[in-house]
């Protein structure tokens, strides 16, 4: 009557999702003020202002069929045109409109990318621990097979000994994600320029152009100073997936885009490709007025000073308490190691403190967990008394 696999995913959450709704509840119970819920990356700080008076500027200003109609099916040429024109600008690159595919967020430009590679069920795709968990979905989901590499969990860099072991015939492409959900690590230009240096020999030596995925909703995220380098300056067959959720504060409006540059191997037939997977898939035209927001409001982010600040509040406050923790380059996530091997079991003794933290096994990473700091400071402020409880099961 119905998919087998379908079902197992539709009546199971994932492990993030399945905390999110039960921290939901527990409020109900308890009272939000007393459930430290550190489970999602639904982002808290504003979007910024040019949001907001873009959509009474385009809701005062355009025609109703145009605002809600549809765009073309790759998406609104102005909105194209202006990504590109701030790409050239900031990072030197040379793309134009038609290097472009308006998507749903990033979900979606992952899935259209994977879709339109995807050949045979032989094609694998190769995900580096830890990695976001719906990566095994979107690519299994394209009939393709997924692969991971484990985590480096000195650097959180790449374990490039265990990519190169992974690398085969059978590889059409590598999925990165930097700044990282959910350590919260920026690839060094060191490590892209290693990484592309590697897939340009082993693209050589297979005698097929290994393409490299970049998964980048959190570009604009990052700290200190640090860089975070434009990949398709250093690997020629580099497929970019943008979402505007994290730096606009817009999760919910599932706004984003897939940029095929030129110098991909093929490029008009992979673009073409894109195109076709997101007929195939039902994506075809996204959100028309958040289209034309993004075109207005290209470059702008949110206050990411506040995430910096909590960043530093939890990173300081739980080191002093004696969790070790991977500090944050970017993102809003802190990577923490469990207090014992079994992180699922430490994530159940944090929620009986009324502590929502996510077990990284699903990540690839075991004896890690995840804590998401895009939250009210206040919030992180009152749960260190729920932290200090924890950590005094272990020193008992």
């Amino acid at each position: 009557m119905v998919s087998e696999k379908m079902y197992q995913l539709g009546s199971k959450r994932s492990t993030i999702r399945e905390l999110f709704e039960y921290g939901k509840k527990r409020a109900q119970e308890v009272g939000k003020e007393n459930v430290y819920d550190f489970s999602i990356g639904n982002p808290t700080v504003p979007s910024p202002a040019c949001v907001k008076e873009s959509i009474m500027e385009i809701l005062d200003t355009v025609d109703s069929s145009t605002i809600h109609g549809y765009t073309s099916a790759q998406g609104d040429l102005e909105t194209r045109a202006a990504i590109a024109t701030y790409l050239n600008n900031t990072y030197d690159l040379n793309v134009k409109a038609d290097n472009f595919y308006m998507t749903c967020g990033a979900a979606a430009s992952l899935c259209i990318s994977i879709k339109a590679l995807t050949e045979t069920k032989e094609d694998e795709f190769v995900v580096i621990a830890p990695f976001f968990p719906e990566y095994r979905v979107f690519i299994e989901a394209q009939g393709a097979t997924f692969k991971m590499v484990p985590a480096d969990t000195k650097a959180f860099q790449i374990n490039f000994e265990a990519l190169e072991e992974a690398i085969n015939i059978h590889t059409k492409a590598i999925i990165i994600n930097s700044p990282n959900n959910p350590s919260g690590t920026i690839y060094s230009e060191e490590t892209i320029k290693q990484l592309a240096s590697l897939l340009d020999r082993k693209s050589d030596e297979y005698g097929h152009a290994i393409v490299l995925l970049s998964d980048e909703p959190y570009r604009e995220i990052a700290y200190d100073d640090v860089v975070v380098p434009y990949v398709t300056r250093y690997y020629k067959n580099t497929i970019v997936c943008y979402s505007y959720s994290k730096s606009l504060s817009l999760p919910g409006e599932r706004i984003g885009y897939i940029l095929v540059p030129d110098e991909v191997e093929n490029s008009k037939a992979v673009y073409a490709a894109v195109c076709g997977a997101g007929r195939a898939l039902g994506y075809v035209c996204a959100p028309s007025l958040f289209q034309k927001v993004i075109a207005k409001c290209v470059g702008q982010t949110g206050d990411i000073d506040l995430y910096k600040k909590n960043r530093d509040l939890l990173y300081e406050n739980l080191t002093a308490m004696g969790y070790e923790c991977v500090k944050p380059q970017g993102a809003f996530y802190l990577f923490m190691k469990a207090m014992e091997e079994d992180s699922v079991a430490f994530c159940e003794k944090a929620k009986a403190c009324d502590l929502l933290l996510v077990a990284a096994d699903d990540f690839g990473c075991p004896g890690y967990v995840r804590i998401s700091y895009c939250v009210e400071e206040d919030m992180i402020r009152r749960s260190f008394k729920a932290f200090e409880k924890l950590a005094s099961i272990y020193k008992a």
